[in-house]
């Protein structure tokens, strides 16, 4: 099926079926409906390959989401499925590179041609990428701020003001002993900006309205956790506020606690970093790490560069919902 045979069931000229499905003529609306009916009843769908030829767009980004050591898969498919679902919003498709290829797997998409733009994920503090996306021609966001910024778009939380947002909120309720159960040991090793700004945050804001606070690594196991956990309160015995942020820890602190015999939050007062679905299950108070919003405004953003609009950084301010595990 071709565009020549949509236009000849409408009844209109190849080119009115070209502008009403790219949208680069005002079509009228009876038009525009007749050729979208024609569209559905022959099951007509563009040539991608032909399509490409002629707007120089291969109508697909890659989203560069290397999979490693250390990172909640749960909350990466949130990111994912939050761009996949806007990048056809805006009738484009996703390539999905999981591959921890560093600079050599950008250049070699970037080279292939098979992408209009670039998205990248879990970025460090010195990102290896970051000299090379500067280099490109392809337009490029990161969710995520390495240390220098200057001259790329990027998209993300405040995980700064994140973890200052926490040890202000126990500090207001009085707890003078604070701890940071933060992500797994490889996440700090690899300087993953998420993880360092958290901790950064957090100790500033203990510090600075003179708490005395702690922050450790955390791994993701159960027997881990726990272990962590009594060691924690082993070394600091009036510790009454932890801030936990690692996602698939959350749980398995709960359970440490109960098992030191530590109720939440009348013993203990808990808050985390996390998406809202994980603290709504177990009502703890939490700051929200907003995988939906992010995704959308990464895909926003790369969408505006394509069209050679200016399209600069986010940060997002960070949001803390009061429940039932802090007092």
């Amino acid at each position: 099926m071709t565009i020549a045979d949509v236009a000849r069931h409408a009844g209109v000229a190849v080119s009115t079926v070209s502008y009403v499905l790219s949208g680069k003529r005002a079509i009228s609306a009876t038009t525009r409906q007749r050729v979208l009916d024609s569209v559905r009843v022959l099951g007509y769908h563009p040539n991608a390959g032909a399509r490409a030829l002629a707007s120089k767009r291969a109508n697909v980004i890659a989203l560069v989401l290397p999979l490693r050591a250390g990172m909640n898969l749960p909350v990466l498919m949130q990111f994912a499925t939050s761009v996949v679902a806007t990048a056809r919003q805006y009738d484009h498709d996703v390539l999905l590179m999981t591959a921890d290829e560093g600079p050599d797997g950008i250049r070699r998409v970037a080279a292939s041609a098979m992408v209009d733009g670039l998205l990248l994920m879990d970025v460090e503090v010195r990102d290896t990428r970051v000299p090379l996306l500067r280099d490109l021609g392809e337009p490029s966001v990161l969710i995520g701020f390495p240390a220098d910024a200057e001259g790329l778009t990027c998209v993300d939380l405040d995980f700064h003001q994140a973890g200052a947002l926490c040890a202000a909120h126990l500090a207001e309720r009085g707890h003078r002993e604070i701890a940071l159960l933060g992500a797994p040991e490889v996440v700090y090793e690899r300087g993953t900006g998420f993880a360092e700004r958290t901790r950064a945050g957090f100790l500033a804001e203990a510090t600075g309205r003179g708490l005395h606070a702690v922050a450790v690594p955390c791994e993701e196991t159960y027997d881990e956790v726990a272990s962590a956990v009594k060691l924690l309160f082993d070394a600091h015995p009036g510790l009454t506020g932890l801030v936990v942020h690692n996602e698939a820890a959350v749980g398995h602190v709960l359970g440490a606690l109960r098992a030191l015999g530590r109720a939440v939050p009348e013993d203990v007062s808990v808050v985390a970093i996390c998406p809202d679905d994980i603290a709504e299950r177990a009502r703890l108070t939490s700051v929200l790490i907003p995988a939906e919003e992010l995704g959308r405004e990464a895909v926003r953003l790369l969408m505006a560069k394509l069209d050679g609009l200016p399209a600069g950084s986010i940060l997002l301010e960070p949001r803390l919902t009061i429940r039932e595990s802090t007092r």
